[in-house]
C-alpha cells in the first residue's frame, strides 16, 4: 500500500534515537523528509546523516521544554524542504521513580518537557498546518494503566491524551487530525534501561514479555511503521485515537 508520504515533510522531536528516531526513519523510507529535532549538536548530526543527509533530513538542537523550539523547528522546514505536513513530538522518558522518590523538581522539569512542551509544540504547529496536516503525539501505555516506578509517566501522559483529545476536536473541523501512540515493551535503550533497574535485566525482560500476548518485545522498526502510518494520508479518517503499540499488553479493549 502506498502511504502517501512521498515528499511530505514533517518534524519530530525526540528523533535522535529511540522511538523518535525509529518514526523518523520509517517516514523517510516511505519517501517523505523530516527534520530532527534533538537536544545535542553531535546526535542531531549522527541522525540526520543516518537519515540520508540533507535531501532527505535536516536537524535542529532543540530541547522540548523550550519557548523558542516550535519556531526554529518550524522555520527548519520550510527553510530545507519548502513545507510543512505534520508534527509528531516525541520526548525521553521522564525520570524512573515511585511517589517516594521523585520530588518537586523532578515532577517541575518533566512537566516542562514532557507535558508544557508538548503542548507549545502542538500549538504551534496547529498554527502552521493546512487541511491534510496532522499532528501526533508518542505518549506510553501508562494512559490506560499506570506502570509501576514510573510515577511521573503515569501522572503526565493521561493529561497529555486528554489534551490531544480535545485538540482533535478543536482541529477536526479545519481538516487537521490528531493522533496518539501508546508503546509499550518496545526494545529500545530506555526500556532496557528500565529493565537493568530491576537488578536483572535478563529476568525482567522474561517476566514482562510472559504478560504480552505475543510473547515478545516489540521492535523499533515495529512501532516506526505504525508511527508512519497514522502519520500518513493513508490514515486520513484517523484522528482523536489513542492507537497502542504494545503486541496486545493492554488488558482492555
Amino acid at each position: 500500500m502506498d502511504l502517501g508520504l512521498r515528499d511530505r515533510v514533517y518534524v519530530v522531536t525526540g528523533a535522535t534515537r529511540g522511538l523518535g528516531f525509529a518514526a523518523a526513519r520509517e517516514l523517510v523510507a516511505d519517501g517523505a523528509r523530516v527534520v530532527v529535532g534533538g537536544r545535542r549538536e553531535e546526535s542531531v548530526a549522527a541522525a540526520v546523516a543516518a537519515l540520508g543527509g540533507a535531501e532527505r533530513a535536516t536537524g535542529v538542537v532543540a530541547d522540548n521544554a523550550e519557548p523558542q523550539a516550535p519556531e526554529r523547528l518550524i522555520a527548519a522546514a520550510r527553510r530545507a524542504f519548502g513545507r510543512l505536513d505534520g508534527f509528531l513530538v516525541s520526548v525521553g522518558g521522564p525520570p524512573a521513580g515511585g511517589t517516594d522518590v521523585i520530588g518537586d523538581d523532578q515532577w517541575r522539569d518533566a512537566f516542562e518537557s514532557v507535558f508544557l512542551g508538548a503542548v507549545r509544540l502542538s500549538r504551534a504547529a496547529a498554527d502552521e498546518l493546512g487541511e491534510g496536516g496532522v499532528i501526533g503525539f508518542v505518549l506510553s501505555g501508562s494512559v490506560h494503566e499506570p506502570i509501576p516506578g514510573l510515577v511521573v509517566s503515569n501522572g503526565l501522559r493521561p493529561g497529555l491524551a486528554g489534551y490531544a483529545k480535545s485538540l482533535a476536536n478543536e482541529l477536526g473541523p479545519r481538516g487537521i487530525r490528531v493522533v496518539g501512540l501508546l508503546p509499550a515493551r518496545i526494545d529500545t535503550d530506555r526500556v532496557r534501561e528500565l529493565d537493568a533497574l530491576t537488578g536483572d535485566a535478563e529476568a525482567a525482560r522474561a517476566r514482562l514479555s510472559e504478560r504480552i500476548p505475543l510473547r515478545r518485545y516489540g521492535t523499533p522498526e515495529e512501532f516506526g511503521r505504525a508511527a508512519a502510518f497514522l502519520m500518513s494520508p493513508a490514515a486520513s479518517y484517523l484522528t482523536g485515537i489513542m492507537l497502542p503499540v504494545d503486541g496486545g499488553a493492554r488488558s482492555g479493549f
